[in-house]
């Protein structure tokens, strides 16, 4: 039985062999494309190749592709772990030809592959092709159709409808009509009982879909029109893991040696047994499929967070831990302790898991730590519900759920399975509703409508960026387009040379102006769409053709690149101080001040903070000319110890900036300082974490550094002129504190003592309503802590009793309900339902616990009302 490396080795060697050059995985986290958050399919990073902006490395080129669908259209988180071939992280085998070979060699290849080299048998193989499409007045892809009928008898192909066999990366973008082949792994029996075509596209288990072959040769424009490509592409993508269930003779993904391990450790470590029921397998399947994108998201660059492509990561890993939690019986930190797992499994394709198998791990554990605490919270706060609302409909309330799964993250799965536990039922229709408002509230608000591209002149390659030697040059507009956003209209111009910076590695975009001879155009940024510079103006050109000054905003761009240089001088103090296991997790440069991200799990110490800024500011003071060399070969940018980061993709040649060869070397495509005394000042401004692992500083330079030390100084000379100009303003301070502490428990004795004189009158006023002893009043107290304790403190003597006061702060009314210990075991009075009516009183609701509640309200002027009601209807 070949194992998951050698096929995965004969795939490229295959493609090899027929003159394909093999590349490696583009990161799972996609940047610089604005339409993903992860790399979905292999053909993600040569999307620019097909649609001819870019041209590619090579006319033929094969990969293995790390791919992640658990958002946008393509999303199969659901699914993961109900059956056995979906997952969330995936591994996509392709091959690809830009221009070259078309349909006869790629399906000729493909039965090559599977059937003469893999050895899949041929009877086992069912292919489809585009059966055609009115609606784009497409006819049935006969040159497909004749194509396979060379290698497959005709009652294996299958023809399928535009959802099945027309590829499209998105909405607009590149497409064409597709050819799959499906695989039959049933047995015999199986086999015998009905044909694999009939199972074909069908959700059968072990008649998969394993390959697909796209001839991309359109474009979608955004009125869903279809145009040629510049030249008719191959784009393969065949699933790795389903590869391998097949050629090992598995039913299963889950069984290959691409889980197997993960089976072995859990079984080994904490009892499971895969297999025994069908719960306890779903869960293992969830956990063994999340552990891998949870770990190359993160050996990427994304750690879990609360913000897109990381609140992807972060549901992943909450999914996960829930599972464990709820069906293998982990109350426990566990699935950090399956990375070495996974780092053993793909160390000679992947290595950047076990590079990092430390700060993973740390990541994993501390989230699921956090996760386990929410569970905890969520199970409290549920079990409250449950006791308070004894009397109702036994339903919980669908805005409660809600609440619980929005504020406090806890899964709704687990809220529907506790109210089963507890008889109850959960009131899903108003979940749903309340989580669909809220999702369409948020694609509304990021809803952006992209028109197409209208050309001016040609595009001769990709714009050529000058923006390292000048901030001002002549350029040509080749082609613009609008885009419609929530706040209106915005256009998009693309330049064949410019000297603006596109936001890009954390550097803000540039600013700045487009000049013809009869307009101006405002440059209000400057993006990045996968390599192509896009500015983005208020207006589109009267007139397009012809030449235009290109002026960028030469001040600004002066503060950012102070800003950009300094991140550097920062990274190389972290490492220096803190330790080389501080890698770079993120950074925004802009002209008012710089934030840079890095791996940490400890917050930094004062001493720490000094030190790092003493450094910084003296390789200012240096005065250290950069060192920049461009198109530097990858392997020797290693040989200079340039910091290499996780989850970038470098290409062939890199950029290399250095402030010293034996400080910081970096490979970095921003703008920098000719010399480190250009940044002028450096001064560290916040430093705190912002998620696990992860800490954030942010810190100014040059004009907006010595603004905040003038601010600072201001700061000073007031408190010292309100001290009456001290020698020692510190210890003066000091010595106001300290006074101002001894007053202030002058002031608590007394109010104490005034409360414990409130409290002997209370009592004293006590009345009897029925069997039960009422206190009713309006009070006077500090604050609402106060009123609270008051209300506990006369609860302490009393039996059979109801504490019912009120108060007014600041203008708002408070209301606290205490019963004591007998009557809330009795269940004869509930403070909540009492709370709930007489604040009607103030306009204010409230509730809490069965023995107390406390409400504000409104209305002040009812506060008498509402103390007085209490005794009507405990009457």
């Amino acid at each position: 039985m070949k194992t998951s490396s050698e096929i995965r080795s004969q795939f490229l060697k295959f493609f090899q062999e027929r003159q394909h050059l093999i590349v490696e995985s583009a990161p799972i986290i996609a940047k610089d494309d604005p339409t993903l958050m992860f790399n979905n399919s292999g053909m993600a990073q040569f999307k620019d190749n097909f649609l001819g902006i870019k041209p590619p490395k090579a006319l033929r080129i094969a990969d293995t592709q790390k791919c992640l669908r658990a958002s946008g259209k393509h999303n199969d988180l659901d699914d993961v772990g109900h059956d056995t071939y979906h997952h969330t992280m995936f591994e996509m085998l392709g091959n690809w030809s830009f221009g070259d070979y078309y349909k006869t060699d790629a399906i000729a290849w493909a039965w090559d592959l599977l059937h003469n080299t893999f050895g899949i048998p041929k009877d086992d193989i069912y292919v489809t092709i585009f059966g055609g499409d009115e609606g784009d007045n497409m006819p049935e892809d006969v040159d497909a159709l004749e194509e396979w009928k060379k290698w497959v008898d005709e009652s294996h192909i299958l023809r399928g409808s535009k959802k099945d066999n027309f590829w499209e990366m998105g909405d607009t973008g590149p497409c064409g009509p597709c050819s799959e082949l499906h695989v039959d792994i049933r047995s015999a029996e199986e086999k015998a009982k009905s044909p694999g075509r009939d199972h074909v596209n069908n959700d059968h288990p072990q008649v998969v879909e394993i390959w697909n072959l796209v001839f991309m040769e359109f474009n979608r424009k955004a009125d869903k029109s279809l145009e040629s490509l510049p030249a008719k592409n191959v784009d393969t993508g065949m699933g790795f893991e389903r590869l391998c269930m097949a050629l090992q003779g598995k039913q299963s993904n889950y069984d290959t040696d691409l889980f197997r391990p993960y089976i072995d450790f859990l079984e080994k470590e904490y009892g499971c047994k895969y297999g025994r029921t069908e719960e306890e397998s779903i869960a293992m399947r969830v956990v063994m499929d999340h552990i891998r994108s949870i770990c190359f998201c993160i050996a990427d660059g994304q750690v879990p967070s609360n913000g897109k492509a990381g609140y992807v990561v972060r549901r992943i890993l909450r999914r996960a831990s829930r599972y464990g939690f709820q069906f293998l019986g982990r109350t426990e930190p566990f699935l950090y302790r399956l990375v070495d797992v996974l780092a053993a499994i793909y160390a000679d394709v992947f290595p950047e898991v076990n590079a990092q198998k430390a700060f993973i791990k740390r990541v994993i554990e501390e989230e699921e730590k956090s996760f386990l605490r929410t569970l905890e919270r969520g199970t409290r706060l549920f079990d409250e519900y449950v006791r308070e609302h004894q009397n109702n409909v036994r339903i919980i309330d669908g805005q409660f759920a809600f609440n619980l799964y929005d504020r406090f993250g806890f899964p709704i799965d687990l809220t529907k399975v506790m109210a089963k536990e507890q008889g109850w039922s959960v009131d899903e229709d108003t979940f749903e509703a309340l989580l669909k408002a809220q999702r369409d509230g948020g694609r509304t608000a990021g809803e952006v409508k992209t028109g197409d591209w209208v050309e001016v002149q040609p595009m001769n390659g990709m714009p050529v960026f000058t923006g390292y030697e000048t901030t001002e040059g002549t350029s040509q507009i080749t082609r613009y387009r609008t885009l419609e956003t929530a706040k209106g209209k915005v256009y998009q111009v693309v330049l064949d040379r410019t000297p603006f910076y596109a936001e890009s590695g954390g550097q803000v975009g540039d600013t700045g102006f487009l000049r013809s001879a009869n307009e101006t155009l405002k440059v209000l940024d400057t993006k990045k769409e996968n390599d192509l510079i896009i500015h983005f103006v208020e207006e589109l050109p009267e007139i397009a053709t012809g030449e235009w000054a290109a002026e960028v905003d030469a001040e600004r761009r002066r503060l950012i690149r102070a800003n950009h240089s300094a991140t550097h001088l920062l990274h190389a103090a972290l490492r220096r101080v803190l330790g080389t296991h501080v890698e770079q997790k993120g950074s925004l440069v802009s002209d008012q001040i710089l934030r840079f991200d890095f791996s940490h799990f400890q917050k930094m110490t004062d001493a720490e903070i000094t030190e790092v800024e003493r450094i910084v500011n003296s390789k200012i003071a240096e005065g250290i000319a950069l060192s920049e060399r461009r198109n530097v070969p990858i392997s020797e940018a290693k040989t200079l110890g340039a910091m290499m980061l996780f989850g970038e993709k470098y290409g062939d040649a890199v950029r290399v900036i250095t402030f010293d060869p034996k400080y910081s070397v970096e490979l970095c495509g921003g703008v920098h300082v000719q010399n480190t005394s250009e940044i002028r000042l450096f001064k560290l401004v916040s430093e705190g974490s912002i998620s696990t692992g992860v800490r954030r500083i942010e810190a100014v330079t040059s004009d907006g550094a010595i603004t905040y030390m003038e601010q600072k100084l201001a700061i000073l000379e007031s408190l010292t002129d309100l001290l009456r100009n001290p020698q020692d303003p510190a210890k003066a301070l000091e010595t106001l504190l300290d006074a101002n502490k001894k007053l202030e428990k002058d002031l608590q004795k007394l109010q104490a003592a005034a409360v414990g004189d409130l409290k002997e009158g209370l009592l004293a006023r006590a009345k009897s309503v029925g069997n039960l002893t009422l206190i009713n009043e309006v009070v006077e107290v500090p604050s609402d802590k106060e009123l609270k304790t008051l209300a506990f403190d006369l609860r302490k003597g009393l039996t059979n009793a109801v504490i019912v006061l009120g108060a007014i702060f600041d203008g708002k009314p408070m209301l606290n309900v205490v019963i004591t210990e007998d009557l809330d075991a009795a269940k004869t009075v509930n403070a909540g339902n009492l709370i709930r009516e007489i604040a009607k009183e103030i306009q204010g609701g409230g509730g809490g616990q069965s023995f107390f509640a406390s409400a504000g309200g409104k209305d002040a002027a009812g506060i008498a009302k509402a103390v007085a009601k209490a005794e009507v209807l405990l009457g």
